[in-house]
């Protein structure tokens, strides 16, 4: 019997959002909005969205002991997310700076700070969450040595989930172990390399398949997504909604897929599921107060998102 559906392993920042017309080329300056200050990261974004679905969630990440920590703790207890392996301390919690466009399309830059101190050593001293876990996601916003550190402690039965973002070339073992590795276009072009530039997405799904992982799933933003496994390669479709703010969307994609998976659902039907939570993200502005519930989720599949 596992103690959590779900354990991520990740980054937690603090989201410095500014609203902007268009996004500055460069050497340009523009001029933004006012400046909002949210909880995220791509590890943090994924324990809250699974949280607020109903799954019972962990999340091994290390913060600051500072403002910008102690409101992503705060934000992790609030959604339900057990935080007992939330270390703090070692450098100044994570940021991502954020430039949101009108059409809801974002660029982002992240300053690592007490992510790039999580640790192998801290993996292997969590291997008590690792154990209790059914399903273990990572991210690469923390060090690829602690990923591959995660792997090799992973309970016998569990599911590794692999987000490569930002993307970089994967060891062979990481590779291996994921079931399913997530990536979204541009992560899918960077790990295939020239493989990559010409094709496509469904080419890029088996060639992804065929460098080692259990399963692939490329999204491919409002045109849904591809699942690929030993079985071929299978569409999901989109979710039609009114875009207000994309950010975060990936991370509500992937915890929502991951928890589906861990309670038995096929790799069709999970991402058929995490495409609605992603759509359902979008219509809200910010990452982590942008997610749903799941009754807010099943209410928006129900009306077959905005026709």
């Amino acid at each position: 019997m596992y103690d959590y559906d779900l354990l991520v392993v990740g980054s937690a920042n603090a989201d410095l959002v500014i609203g902007v017309e268009r996004r500055p080329a460069a050497g340009e300056t523009v001029l933004g909005g006012d400046l909002a200050v949210h909880p995220g990261g791509k590890g943090g974004n994924q324990a809250v969205a699974a949280a607020r679905l109903g799954a019972r969630t962990a999340l091994l990440a290390r913060v600051g002991d500072d403002a910008h920590g102690r409101l992503l703790l705060d934000a992790q207890r609030a959604a339900g997310v057990d935080t007992a392996g939330v270390l703090v301390g070692g450098a100044p919690t994570g940021v991502a700076l954020i430039t949101v466009d009108p059409a809801g399309d974002n660029s982002i830059v992240v300053s690592p700070g007490a992510n790039a101190r999580l640790t192998p050593a801290d993996v292997r001293k969590a291997a008590g969450l690792l154990r209790a876990s059914r399903v273990v996601s990572a991210q690469l916003e923390i060090p690829l040595e602690t990923v591959v550190e995660v792997v090799r402690n992973l309970a016998d039965g569990s599911r590794f989930v692999l987000n490569p973002s930002p993307p970089q070339a994967l060891p062979a073992e990481v590779l291996a172990a994921c079931d399913p590795l997530i990536v979204n276009e541009h992560e899918a072009r960077v790990l295939l390399g020239g493989d990559g530039a010409s094709g496509e997405p469904a080419d890029w799904a088996a060639l992804l398949l065929a460098r080692g992982p259990r399963s692939v799933v490329v999204t491919l933003g409002a045109a849904g997504a591809l699942v690929c496994d030993s079985s071929g390669v299978t569409r999901v479709p989109s979710v039609r909604v009114d875009a207000v703010d994309t950010t975060g969307a990936g991370d509500a994609f992937t915890a929502a897929l991951a928890w589906k998976l861990g309670s038995g659902a096929a790799l069709p039907a999970a991402a058929a599921y995490a495409a609605l939570v992603g759509a359902a993200a979008v219509t809200r502005r910010g990452a982590q107060e942008s997610y749903p519930t799941a009754a807010e989720a099943e209410a928006l599949g129900a009306r077959g998102g905005d026709r």
